[in-house]
Order: structure tokens, then sequence, then C-alpha cells
């Protein structure tokens, strides 16, 4: 095991790092730290951290085909759930298009258009158009849901059940001993919405709620005022009696589920123009902040217009979670990294989604992992940061996810490739 070079950091070393594929989630419980990766045939990685120093592998879970990745994950004692969702959905759905824009470019240039044409146009990368041509004559995706394994042996998870939702399936959830909280398309939705299943019985996901935003319930006769899937559940995160709900283009929402076979929308915050990114998380901070009930939400990079803020971090004023109010953001500059101009995405993502103490340890893409103090949440402090070099065969590092273990450890997973375990320094 060689530890990722350092380009710059403060307060913060590596002690180990992992050569396994690239990752959407790492969750620590325990001595057992569970990652799902981005790409199939890769699945879901169980790894023993009780040495951090020596992480190893135990088991992993691959996947059949390439019709679908299993990027989430969560546990709850001996039950761990993974996501199912189409792989490739963004492009998927771009292929539709391929007709329409196979016309027009044909009419514009006066002959058969390549193929490397089209896909700029649509746009996706030219290597997915003969997966995106077939997808046009192929049946449709009907593996969307999640998996519930038992890992009371975690060296072999057993599948207890595939519990199918609709159409392109589950994306980040939460979980707790008794519910998940699922955000998926289902069946007359345009977009995620939150689906609540009772979890007693692991083999038998039991739906005892839904969620959505109005516009959303088409087969019902509402109509969407966006474009595409634009406002959409992305996850919600449960705090006592409330669900922290991040909804992509349409900002925040708060939801009461005092009872929890009827959500009600309590409060919302758009902020969608004018800042350019989607709101990927939103999560409730454990006690007071300077006398007020906080939550903090991250927005997601996707690809940057130069001249347009990258996505960043907010702090909202929840003390009456039905009339939320902007408090601060955080943003980083690009001089802090040298992968800015790469081609890869830079801006914010992540983070964790438990709070040690008043910091949020946050993936930030290129531009590595970013401490943010919120003690004062009117001026939130950069304390700490790790930026590595590129993992092997990469332009950037990309982080992607990060989750913190019961000793202040930091788990970080690349997008592309390698799990980074590091520690404070000060």
């Amino acid at each position: 095991m060689t530890l990722p070079q350092t380009v710059d950091s403060r307060n913060i070393r590596a002690i180990a790092w992992l050569d396994i594929p690239g990752g959407g989630q790492v969750r620590v419980e325990g001595r057992y730290a569970y990652v799902g990766h981005m790409k199939p045939p890769h699945g879901t990685t169980i790894i023993d951290v009780s040495d951090a120093r020596n992480p190893r592998v135990v088991s992993t879970i691959d996947l059949e085909g390439d019709h679908s990745h299993t990027h989430k994950v969560r546990v709850a004692g001996d039950i761990m759930v993974t996501n199912v969702e189409q792989n490739d959905r963004h492009a998927l759905r771009r292929a539709r298009r391929i007709p329409e824009v196979e016309a027009r470019l044909r009419a514009t240039l006066g002959r058969e258009p390549t193929e490397a044409e089209i896909a700029a146009e649509l746009p996706v990368k030219p290597e997915l158009m003969p997966k995106l041509r077939a997808s046009l004559t192929a049946p449709p995706y009907a593996e969307g849901g999640f998996r519930v394994w038992d890992i009371s042996d975690r060296t072999r998870p057993r599948l207890v059940v595939h519990h199918k939702t609709g159409g392109v399936g589950v994306h980040r959830f939460d979980l707790d001993d008794r519910y998940a909280y699922i955000s998926t398309e289902m069946e007359g939705f345009v977009g995620n919405i939150l689906v609540i299943y009772d979890m007693a019985d692991p083999a038998h996901p039991r739906e005892v709620s839904r969620w959505w935003m109005p516009g959303q319930n088409v087969a019902a006769g509402e109509t969407p005022t966006w474009p595409g899937q634009q406002h959409r559940l992305h996850h919600a995160l449960k705090d006592g009696d409330i669900l922290y709900a991040a909804v992509w283009y349409a900002g925040v929402r708060t939801i009461d589920v005092s009872d929890i076979t009827r959500p009600v929308t309590l409060g919302e915050y758009r902020y969608h123009p004018p800042f350019p990114e989607p709101t990927h998380t939103f999560m409730r901070i454990p006690g007071l902040l300077k006398g007020r009930a906080v939550a903090a939400a991250v927005d997601e990079e996707h690809e940057h217009t130069p001249g347009q803020l990258h996505g960043g971090l907010w702090l909202f004023d929840v003390t009456d979670p039905s009339t939320i109010k902007p408090i601060s953001m955080w943003h980083l500059t690009e001089r802090a990294s040298p992968y800015v101009t790469t081609g890869d995405r830079f801006g914010a993502h992540q983070f964790q989604e438990r709070m040690r103490d008043f910091c949020l340890y946050t993936a930030w893409f290129g531009g590595g992992l970013r401490v943010i103090d919120i003690a004062d949440p009117e001026r939130p402090t950069e304390v700490a940061w790790w930026l590595p070099e590129p993992p092997p065969g990469q332009r950037s590092p990309q982080a992607n996810d990060v989750d913190l273990d019961g000793n202040g450890l930091i788990y970080v997973i690349d997008r592309n490739r390698g799990l980074s375990i590091l520690e404070r320094t000060a």
C-alpha cells in the first residue's frame, strides 16, 4: 500500500490508501467501512478498518451486466441496503433525442453526421453511442430499486431481497433501525420522490408513505413547471420528526414525519436561479449554534461554466422549520487547487452525514477534502484541508464522499479510484 502524495494540506495527514474502484458513497459502522462503487461490474466492498493503517477487504459484491450501478450503501446492525439504479441513466435519457438530432444535423451539414458529431450535440461521451443506439430498441429498464443484504457474516453478504421501485430506480437514501427513506422514481411521477419503507421485516419492505412536490404526480393530473427532472428529491436525512430534503434545482424542504404515514411539507427555500449548481444534501446540525437551530446544505458541481459560481456550502436558520432562512455561504477559491482546468469537476459535492464536532468535512471534487468550522454559523471558517495527487491513471483527484469513524478518522472515497484514510493533526 502506497500513500497518495499530498499536493497541499493543513492539519490533516494520510495514514492509508486502499486501491479499490471509485465510489459514490463510503459509510463507516464499527470496525467496517462500506463502499458503493460508481460503475459495474463493481457493486459493494466491505472493508475491515479495525486497523485503520492497514485496511483489508473482506468481501465484494459484483454486478451482472452493465445495466445497473449500486453506488450507495447504508447499514443498520446486520442489515445492509444498497441502491439499484440505471447505469448511465442521464446519457440514456438523452438517447431518445438521437433521431431528432441526427435529422437536424443532416439538414444543416448536407451529409450524414458522424457519431462524434451526434454525441457532441446530445451531449454524451462518443464511446457511449453504440449503447445509446441499442437502447432505442431495447426493453425498458426494469431493475431499479434497492437490495437488502444480511451481513451478519461480513465476509459473506447474503441477498435477502431485491425490492423493485420504478423508473431508473433508487439514488441516495437514509436508513435507521426501522425505516428506509428512499429517493426513487415511481410509475406516474416525474423525477425522484420520497418513498418511506418499514424495514421491520427486511425480507418484505413495506411501503408506508410517499412525499412529492406539486407538479411531480403527473398520473394524478399535476403539471411540472420545470424542464425534465430538474425538480426532484436527491435524498432526505431524518432528524427527530423532521426530514431535511435536498430537491435539486428546487432547493431545500423540511418535511414533518411525526406521522410516518403522512409526510407533510413544513418549509422550503429556493435559490435556483440564480445559483447554478443543484442542491445535493440538506442536514440538520445537532444542538444549537449561537442560539439557533442550523441546517447545512451542499450543492453538487457539474460541468462548470466560466464566470459562474462553483458549487458551495450553505448554512440555514431552521429554528422555525417552516421558515427556512439563509445565514451564510462558504466557497473554495480556484487558487486552492491546480486541478481547476483539467476538465474534471472542481466544486463541492458532499459532507459527512453525521457530526462529530462543529466541522463539516466536505468532499470537494478537484479541491480534495475541505474542513469547515461552523461553530459561528455567520462566519464559516476553513480549519483544515487535504489535497492529494490524482489517483493512478486520472487527471485529477475527485473526492466524492466522506465519513468519519468513532475515533475521528476520516474516510474519503475518490469518484474514480481509491479510498483514503486520514487523521487530523490539529
